[in-house]
């Protein structure tokens, strides 16, 4: 049983369960009756997405500096009780069950899920490695 990292809307791995995305907005012109059969999430989870103008830092972020300064605010919003308790939930059920969260971004390493990686790996989660 594990968690598995995900771009959302890419094709599912075999026995990736139960796949959640932790993103601010639903996919644009996706119904969301097709958001699962899509590949996108069979349930959206906003609590564990960067707010609005974390998500702008994020995509504007052109130097190594400028992304440093969003993985830290951005993990100060995971540092919050709601946040928090959710990523202790999820390290849980990762060893009971599989499941997987995720974002649109193309790289891993240029997105919130690279952190939350980091996070849910912290609080002693199971994580399938990196592709």
């Amino acid at each position: 049983m594990a968690i598995r990292i995900v771009r959302l809307g890419s094709p599912r791995a075999e026995n990736e369960g139960l796949r959640i995305g932790t993103v601010r907005r639903p996919p644009r012109g996706v119904p969301k009756a097709e958001f699962a059969s899509r590949d996108f999430y069979d349930v959206w989870y906003p609590n564990l997405a960067p707010s609005a103008e974390r998500v702008s830092e994020a995509l504007h972020a052109q130097t190594e500096q400028e992304w440093r300064a969003f993985v830290r605010k951005f993990k100060a919003e995971m540092a919050t009780p709601e946040a928090s308790r959710s990523l202790d939930l999820l390290a849980a059920l990762s060893h009971t069950t599989n499941l997987s969260v995720g974002c649109y971004c193309e790289n891993e390493a240029r997105c919130h899920r690279s952190v939350l990686r980091e996070l849910l790996l912290k609080r002693g989660a199971e994580v399938v490695a990196p592709e």
